[in-house]
């Protein structure tokens, strides 16, 4: 007989939370108008160029119309919409 009870341990195993669908959203050279979200990510991994904005959750999303385009500068990585 066990000497110790299992004091509700083993209902809370192998509980996986939801994944939170991060990543990027649209490759280089998509067409995107305002408002479509780029990439979806936690903190500032990377940077904003011209045409975009980022959210509150750090979400980067377009501001005008054109295609999507993704740079390095200075060894960040940027994402930027350049006019077509």
């Amino acid at each position: 007989m066990s000497t110790h009870k299992a004091a509700g341990g083993k209902a809370s195993q192998h509980v996986s939370p939801a994944g939170k669908r991060l990543g990027v959203k649209l490759s280089a050279g998509e067409s995107i108008t305002p408002g479509m979200i780029i990439v979806k990510q936690r903190g500032s991994r990377i940077g904003l160029g011209k045409g975009v904005v980022a959210g509150r959750d750090h979400t980067i999303y377009a501001v005008t119309t054109g295609k999507v385009k993704f740079a390095s500068k200075l060894g960040k990585k940027i994402v930027s919409v350049v006019s077509k």
